[in-house]
């Protein structure tokens, strides 16, 4: 951790906001050179971090906070899929713009969504539409429901779309938006929802269309005992074999959750290079489990956070989801041979930052580092929650009291200033947000 010191930023060939030098305050004039500065920008007495990067989302369930609130998973789903099927385009564009809001306000500069579900006139363009006007580095996933009720799958046979139309859709999303350049602000996913929500067929053809055009693959795994029941009843393995049967083993390849993966699981993973989202309070939310992150980090898995859906979350505060992490940790045995602690909260920061953006298959975002994208945020220790703490800030924001970043750099673009978001009218799209959330709540036509 550097003290009182500065980052220079440009911006290069392509208008990407990029770092171009770190050092002591005292030499940053001198690293400037020639060259007059646009900003100058003074963060005393605030701690500078990467911008933190978000592994699994789903937006659109902002609009259903608080409902099933006492379920595990699949009554929890059966309880909502009849609520979403009144999502509408508007919907869709709605939710994303506060649920990306609220991420962007608790540190978030790059988050993943996973769009599943595709009634009336939604689109994976509403959140997209979303995501650049807000101002965030955006991993839009091109989700999918195709086994309904009458096939043996959980949801019901109106919420699933045709396989056909699916890969459609989904080749025109990679064509249309995909950007796998460095410093991309914008990169789409395939993302199948579910073992008990689509056919194997769709699986091996999602992941072939993904391979053939360069694109991640991301889906929900081992999140509960009754996927581990589905799976061995239908398919008769359980959830990572079945992975594997349908081609989804690979670096290119992240899981939502784990939090059933076993040590034979947890050594194939690795030497496939899978990633996980880390999901720890949805995981508590839906008494899954705990994800056994310390052991999947021992065997070399790149590991980040999610927030999950608000709707299994109830919340998007990505810092607040590092603490969850660490505090979570602190409740599993331990029991690998070398015997690690649970996790610290520069381990948390890492899941959050780094982890993160390994696990989107990315190197250039997640640290603050000469070469990588200029997204930044800032914290002001002056506050009544960090007092007693600062003789180690980082822990300090981590251990105690979760709030909001005072500042926020993505791209080199400032979307945040004294704590204020800059790039949306939020009062406006909250009072929508509502009103469609009401309407869908009450199973009414959005107007």
């Amino acid at each position: 951790m550097l003290h009182d010191a500065a980052v220079l930023i440009g911006r290069n060939a392509a208008g990407h906001g990029v770092i171009e030098w770190i050092g002591p305050s005292s030499a940053a004039r001198q690293a400037l050179g020639d060259k007059p500065a646009d900003i100058t920008l003074s963060l005393r007495d605030h701690i500078v971090l990467p911008g933190l990067v978000n592994t699994h989302h789903h937006l659109y369930q902002t609009l259903t906070r608080v409902v099933a609130q006492d379920s595990g998973l699949f009554d929890w789903l059966k309880t909502l899929y009849p609520i979403w099927l009144g999502l509408t385009s508007e919907a869709i564009y709605t939710s994303a713009l506060t649920g990306l809001a609220e991420l962007m306000l608790s540190g978030c500069t790059t988050s993943s969504d996973h769009l599943y579900i595709y009634p009336n006139d939604c689109r994976i363009d509403d959140e997209i539409r979303a995501a650049r006007e807000i101002g965030i580095r955006f991993h839009a996933t091109r989700g999918a429901m195709s086994l309904g009720e009458s096939q043996g799958g959980l949801p019901p046979d109106k919420a699933t779309e045709r396989e056909p139309d699916i890969l459609r859709d989904s080749l025109r999303a990679i064509e249309t938006y995909h950007n796998p350049g460095r410093h991309a602000m914008l990169r789409i996913g395939l993302a199948p929802c579910s073992p008990f929500s689509v056919t194997t067929d769709l699986m091996r053809e999602c992941a072939a269309l993904a391979r053939s055009h360069g694109v991640m693959l991301h889906t929900h795994l081992a999140e509960t005992h009754d996927e581990d029941a589905y799976c061995l009843g239908q398919f008769g393995m359980r959830p990572l074999d079945y992975a594997a049967s349908v081609d989804w083993l690979g670096n290119d390849v992240w899981y939502a959750h784990g939090v059933h993966f076993n040590a034979g699981d947890i050594r194939r993973m690795a030497q496939h290079g899978c990633g996980v989202a880390h999901c720890p309070t949805s995981n508590m939310r839906l008494a899954s489990g705990i994800a056994p992150v310390r052991l999947m980090l021992g065997a070399g898995i790149n590991v980040g956070l999610g927030v999950d859906g608000s709707a299994s979350n109830d919340g998007g505060h990505l810092l607040a989801e590092a603490r969850q992490a660490m505090l979570i940790s602190r409740l599993l045995p331990m029991t690998d041979s070398v015997g690690q602690p649970a996790l610290g909260a520069y381990e948390a920061v890492w899941l959050a930052t780094r982890g993160g953006a390994a696990v989107l298959g990315r190197d250039d975002i997640g640290c603050i580092a000469v070469g990588c994208s200029a997204d930044l945020i800032a914290i002001n220790l002056n506050r009544v929650e960090y007092a007693g703490g600062l003789h180690d800030p980082l822990a300090a924001v981590v251990f105690c009291a979760p709030r909001g970043v005072d500042f926020s750099m993505i791209n080199g673009r400032i979307v945040i200033e004294q704590g204020q978001l800059s790039t949306l009218d939020l009062p406006r799209v909250i009072e929508r947000h509502n009103q469609i959330s009401r309407a869908l709540i009450r199973r009414e036509p959005i107007t």
